[in-house]
């Protein structure tokens, strides 16, 4: 049986990654704000991986869905966030509970290490496979999953979060109204790889294939589950 990386195990030295304490931080400032301003149901947060590597492959329709997987989720968790949230006072504080500034423009070197560092220690990494805020479905997926997923050999858990981009607020319209619900689905956690190994582009490719069918296939039985299939 395959073996997951557990803390310090990956390889030898493990890579300095961000703060997990300061994830958790962040998780206990998050469960009072998102179920104070909302209503969130949460369904099979027992399926996330009690302990070692995990990265939640999430989709993305509006701003507030990171914070609210931060807020639900049993672990805390490490996203990868654009840089052009990292401004004034939000710089430091989302550094401070343990977040990944990556630059999409380019390859950014210093954000994959911190990534593959979260799961060589045994973390949560959380990413927007979708690589940007559109549609929630899961439709376009970039190749990062599938390279931080087959790298680590971490299991991917699918995270889909419904009703946060249904209505606009009348106090704050950048916000879904507040107590209204959101649903935060998790899902079985898989394997990205063919169990080859292999990492060449070809291999990543079919897993990002992969990957997007399951990704997809959460997502309808997401929506089934919340009673929110007529939002499609």
């Amino acid at each position: 049986m395959r073996r997951h990386p557990r803390r310090g195990e990956a390889g030898g030295e493990v890579t300095k990654g961000p703060s997990e304490r300061g994830a958790e931080v962040g998780r206990r400032i998050g469960v009072p704000l998102m179920y104070g301003l909302w209503k969130p149901r949460v369904l099979g947060a027992w399926k996330v991986p009690a302990t070692g590597p995990a990265i939640f492959a999430v989709n993305h329709s509006h701003n507030i869905d990171g914070p609210m997987v931060m807020g639900v989720a049993p672990r805390p968790t490490h996203f990868l966030i654009k840089k052009e949230a990292f401004v004034g006072p939000l710089d430091p504080f989302l550094t401070g509970i343990g977040q990944l500034k990556v630059d999409r423009t380019t390859t950014d070197r210093t954000a994959v290490t911190q990534a593959l560092g979260v799961l060589e220690n045994g973390g949560v990494l959380g990413i927007f496979p979708e690589g940007t805020r559109g549609d929630g479905d899961f439709a376009s997926l970039r190749a990062g999953l599938a390279y931080f997923a087959v790298r680590s050999g971490a299991p991917i858990v699918p995270v889909a979060v419904l009703g946060s981009s249904e209505r606009r607020g009348r106090l704050v319209k950048g916000l879904p109204p507040l107590r209204s619900r959101i649903d935060v689905v998790f899902g079985d956690p898989f394997e990205a790889g063919d169990g080859s190994g292999r990492r060449t582009r070809k291999a990543l490719d079919e897993a990002t294939v992969r990957i997007q069918g399951r990704l997809t296939a959460h997502l309808e039985n997401a929506r089934r589950l919340t009673g929110r299939e007529s939002d499609t």
